[in-house]
């Protein structure tokens, strides 16, 4: 059996919010899978868009806009009200740097591996007495920020969404997990918010996540994230690209089947 074929009727859960979740969906139903949809994550607006729109007044300010998500770019391209465009943009890895290119604007700096803290390292020599504008979701992690205060940089943090648990999501995993025909073979995490979400809603659903069910993780820091909650994971992409991702589910299916 080859690897395309190895994913035929494999069941697979992607836990990405309803928006995001196509991209994934349609490179694994290519190559022959079920997938099952349910968000453990939903994007929402921030409490306030007052800190943003101040930002973006002031764009021509910024030595540096740095997008550390695609929906921080999308909000960045509704929110902006003149034509003024960032001096130097740094995105943390290619589907930002083409949302960044979709609004037209040229990305700078795209780091070798698409996390945080290869983008803070790519950053960091750029950034001593520069002004930079880092974008991001309201509970993103410190790490990038933290390296840039200690290369000397003027940071300037703002929030253009929050990540909320979708509690809809709890009757719809207590009927996927209501009986052992209806598990799926993997469930894919491509955000470490993923793993954690669908832990506190399988504990507010009271469900114990069975033995034997594949963990796909898209990088390093969600795979971490997996190992925190108790776990291991299955499967880690290359690099921490949606389509890596689907293409480490296919090896993991292709070395089970031969």
């Amino acid at each position: 059996m080859d690897e395309i074929s190895a994913l035929t009727r494999r069941r697979i859960l992607i836990t990405r919010t309803p928006g995001r979740a196509s991209e994934l969906a349609t490179l694994l139903q290519n190559d022959g899978a079920v997938i099952l949809s349910i968000p453990t994550i939903e994007i929402v607006p921030p409490e306030s868009f007052m800190a943003l729109d101040e930002a973006l007044a002031h764009l021509d300010d910024f030595d540096w806009v740095v997008f550390t998500s695609v929906h921080a770019v999308e909000v960045f391209g509704e929110r902006r009200k003149s034509e003024s465009v960032p001096k130097k943009i740094a995105v943390i890895g290619p589907a930002t740097a083409r949302a960044v290119e979709k609004i037209g604007m040229r990305v700078s700096l795209l780091p070798p591996r698409y996390i945080a803290e290869s983008l803070a390292e790519s950053l960091a020599p750029h950034a001593k007495g520069a002004s930079v504008l880092l974008i991001r979701a309201a509970e993103a992690r410190d790490v990038l920020p933290a390296t840039l205060l200690r290369a000397g940089t003027r940071l300037t943090v703002v929030d253009a969404y929050r990540n909320r648990i979708p509690e809809e999501s709890i009757p719809r995993l207590r009927e996927l997990f209501g009986s052992p025909v209806d598990y799926p073979d993997v469930i894919t995490f491509t955000s470490a918010s993923t793993a954690r979400n669908l832990k506190t809603l399988l504990d507010a659903a009271r469900i114990a996540l069975p033995i034997g069910i594949g963990l796909a993780s898209i990088g390093p820091i969600t795979s971490q994230a997996i190992r925190d909650l108790g776990l291991e994971p299955t499967v880690e992409a290359d690099e921490s690209t949606i389509p890596a991702l689907a293409q480490a589910i296919v090896r993991y299916f292709g070395r089970r089947s031969t």
